[in-house]
């Protein structure tokens, strides 16, 4: 930008001083051809100023070459003898500008070559009479030039030096990011390896029924683990160094994904959360899951984190583009606000409702800072809308690119019945719930065309049974246990029973009602209406299908053994042969000496580190004609980590700790050939 500031202005200053010359060169009766090549001139600079195709080099020598040629043949003249210092004057002082200290020395040589010239008295013109008057004002006129040549050069060189200045410290700023981002990975690796080792053992502690305590320590495990990426994905936001990794996702899956947060979340059990999912919404879209993840992540631990009543109502929705769809996210809650100068300070990070040592809250305030950066490198943004004491609205828009338009809730087509909608309006203590929840059912009923009848009582659920054609009645905790016989009783008949409870509920011994665990939200409730009769307990979670890959022979390869332990113990759970490396050295002796199907590498190790020891398994692949498939398994995941390791040549990337989905989405892409071959099922 300063650079055609530059141009413009030394552009428009020439342009001024020729129309100038035309103007003397007219009155003075100088030759006549001179003002056509003064206006090409000028055509010229402004032509190649406009077009913008010429390199700013050569640009800045034609402009100093027209400006030159015009100062040489305006002082030339005699009558010009006491005009050629302010001539000098203007050059010098409008190309300084261009911090080039050879254009300075030309214009002062030529100003001398013309003073040289005068004093030779060549003919033509009036001779100049060299009395005391007129010697004192040259050598007056010599002194303001070169007055002003020393001023240039000394602004130009001291420009010079800061800009120098600035590289240099450039260049340093350029090494501490590198220093910082090598600080971030090693600092990464040593934290999540025991973070993983705490979350591995707790998970073999709870399968083997060791009790609450392994499901705390667990719990701790996670919540360690996701300081150490806040710390990380804040540092990259405060960079503007964020890496964005696309891959296909399901809608349902993202929401799920949430949903089961919230449940493992400690703080929520006297909360509701209410997740409007849009039925329009489209099946697959292409964007960074982790991110989504993350972002849903920060929304809800801060929703809930500052929400001791009522709840907090997820809205989830997308708006049509030219490039896709835009995602649309909102997280209302009923907490404690935030004032208009909260709101500011939120993008600068660090921002927390209360700062005191003995605050109620917890975290390390850099969700909604996190929440932003994401936002913004994906190309959305945020909107936060709240007052202090009346809840706060965060609106996360972001572009995604759509794979599958098919809309993620479908109802039958043969669906053509009435369901009920039985809640008390009264049952609620913070009034806005009540307002949450019919605004949901009311969004999905409008979403999947289905005629949807509100219930306060027992007295309008059979009037409207004796009118409509009910087949769902859809209830809370509370209405179901207030008239647990009648209910009970129609569930006999044709008409399906579904209550929304907590986890600690339990219903009837042989009860025909279905049992929906909170929260209330749309998959699950398209589950039970397109299942009609046979509908089941729906706990969306506990019945995900998990891949099988009986037989798959891999190798695991860490320097840490407690490491082995755990990815030993979990790979086996999906059938697969385990065999461990505790080096690089030695994973290469085995591969050669066995048959494995993947290996899954570390990347810190010492000695030979996971990527030198990932291209000789590669190397030795093709030399024995074998796939070798490597997957680096790391604790290394600064942003871009996972390009990194695909640009080395690893087939897949897994983070440590490792999340059971992206273990499950990962070896399910590398070995889709050979668990087809082999059989490979979902159990």
């Amino acid at each position: 930008m300063n650079q055609r500031n530059n141009e413009k202005f030394i552009v428009f200053v020439v342009t001024v001083a020729s129309l100038g010359l035309i103007v003397e060169n007219i009155l003075m009766g100088w030759e006549f051809w001179v003002p056509v090549a003064v206006v090409a001139g000028m055509v010229a600079m402004w032509v190649c100023h406009l077009s913008d195709r010429v390199d700013y080099e050569i640009s800045k020598i034609f402009y100093f070459g027209v400006a030159s040629l015009l100062f040489f043949y305006h002082g030339i003249h005699k009558s010009s003898i006491f005009d050629i210092a302010l001539t000098a004057i203007l050059v010098m002082s409008t190309f300084s500008i261009l911090n080039s200290v050879h254009m300075m020395n030309i214009v002062l040589l030529e100003y001398v070559v013309l003073l040289f010239i005068h004093f030779i008295n060549l003919p033509g013109g009036e001779p100049v009479v060299y009395d005391r008057l007129t010697v004192s004002r040259l050598f007056f006129h010599i002194a303001i030039v070169l007055l002003v040549y020393f001023t240039s050069v000394r602004m130009i060189n001291d420009r010079l030096d800061d800009e120098e200045d600035r590289r240099i410290k450039d260049e340093r700023i350029e090494e501490n990011d590198a220093s910082m981002e090598d600080f971030l990975s090693n600092i990464s690796h040593e934290f999540r390896t025991p973070v993983n080792v705490v979350n591995g053992m707790s998970d073999l502690l709870i399968k083997k029924g060791a009790g609450h305590e392994a499901d705390s320590i667990k719990s701790a495990g996670i919540r360690l683990g996701y300081q150490i990426e806040d710390i990380q994905d804040y540092t990259e936001c405060k960079r503007g160094k964020v890496f964005i990794e696309e891959d296909d996702y399901m809608s349902t899956s993202l929401i799920n994904d949430m949903v089961t947060s919230f449940r493992m979340n400690d703080s929520t059990d006297d909360l509701e959360l209410i997740v409007d999912l849009k039925p329009s919404v489209p099946t697959m879209m292409r964007g960074d899951i982790k991110k989504l993840h993350k972002i849903f992540r920060h929304l809800l631990e801060n929703a809930v984190k500052f929400t001791k009543r009522g709840g907090v109502y997820v809205k989830m929705y997308t708006e049509g583009t030219d490039y896709g769809v835009n995602l649309c996210i909102e997280m209302t809650d009923t907490g404690i606000g935030m004032d208009q100068n909260a709101i500011r300070s939120v993008t600068e990070g660090m921002y927390q409702a209360n700062k005191k040592r003995n605050r109620s809250s917890g975290g390390i305030g850099l969700g909604l800072f996190i929440v932003y950066g994401f936002a913004h490198r994906m190309g959305g943004f945020v909107k936060i809308e709240s007052e202090k004491g009346s809840g706060t609205t965060v609106r996360v828009t972001l572009p995604q690119k759509v794979v599958d338009a098919t809309p993620c809730l479908i109802l039958n087509e043969s669906f053509d019945s009435a369901v009920l909608f039985h809640v008390r309006p009264d049952k609620y203590k913070v009034p806005r719930l009540r307002d949450f929840y019919r605004s949901m059912a009311a969004n999905l009923a409008a979403g999947i065309h289905v005629a949807l009848y509100p219930a306060e009582t027992v007295y309008e659920v059979e009037r409207l049974r004796e009118k409509l054609t009910v087949s769902h009645l859809f209830m809370g905790q509370e209405e179901y246990e207030e008239n647990r016989g009648y209910f009970e009783e129609i569930a006999k008949e044709d008409i399906v029973i579904i209550v929304s409870a907590g986890s600690d509920f339990r219903l009837p011994e042989n009860s025909r009602v279905v049992l929906m665990p909170k929260p209330l939200y749309a998959y699950p409730v398209i589950k039970i209406l397109n299942e009609g009769k046979d509908a089941q307990i729906t706990d969306i979670s506990a019945h995900e299908e998990k891949p099988v890959f009986d037989g798959i022979k891999a190798l695991i390869v860490d320097d840490e053994p407690m490491n082995l332990v755990v990815a030993t113990s979990l790979f086996r759970e999906y059938r697969m042969v385990v065999d461990t490396a505790g080096s690089g050295a030695e994973a290469i002796k085995k591969y050669r000496d066995n048959d494995y199907d993947i290996v899954f590498m570390d990347h810190m190790m010492p000695e030979m580190d996971g990527v030198e020891a990932m291209k000789q398994i590669k190397a030795l692949g093709r030399d024995l004609k074998k796939d070798a498939i490597v997957v680096a398994l790391t604790a290394n995941v600064v942003s871009g980590a996972r390009e990194m390791f695909i640009k080395e040549g690893f087939d897949g990337f897994i983070a440590k700790p490792i999340n059971i989905s992206d273990f499950e989405r990962v070896a399910l892409r590398v070995l889709s050939g050979k668990v087809a071959d082999r059989g490979g099922e979902k159990k």
